[in-house]
């Protein structure tokens, strides 16, 4: 007979127990790594107004075009500030759609897109990776 709790409610703990909470909190590096992200992304994508303003002779260079680039930009580039805050992970979701947006203005925007669309992929899984661990007492610095 079970009493409330099934096998999903219950963690796995590591050989050494849940240990304690880490004495330095990792996620603050992950957050770290979150903020050069996407500060790296706005950077890439300021770079997307000189591609738009030299190809094709111009012909790219229209102001729905260079205003798109420039307020997505400006908004990773605010982002990059901002990924402490609770709601920053569906933000950052959010601007990678934006940016794969791009690729109505050129195909280099929507391939920078594409790449750092798998870097957050990845940032989240390592994020995914790191709560686990440390809901299973895996840190070193929660047994010290």
């Amino acid at each position: 007979m079970s009493h409330g709790n099934s096998a999903h409610d219950e963690v796995e703990y590591g050989p050494l127990g849940p240990g304690h909470a880490p004495v330095k909190d990792p996620m603050k590096g992950l957050v770290g790594v979150m903020s050069a992200t996407m500060m790296m992304e706005a950077i890439t994508f300021y770079l997307v107004l000189t591609v738009i303003l030299r190809v094709e002779n111009g012909a790219l260079w229209t102001p729905l075009n260079w205003g798109y680039v420039t307020a997505l930009a400006t908004v990773m580039l605010v982002m990059s500030f901002l990924q402490r805050k609770p709601w920053a992970i569906p933000v950052n979701i959010a601007l990678q759609v934006f940016a794969l947006g791009g690729v109505f203005i050129h195909s280099s925007m929507a391939v920078m897109a594409i790449l750092f669309i798998v870097v957050w992929a990845y940032l989240f899984y390592l994020r995914r990776n790191l709560i686990e661990r440390m809901k299973r007492g895996l840190l070193t610095t929660q047994h010290m």
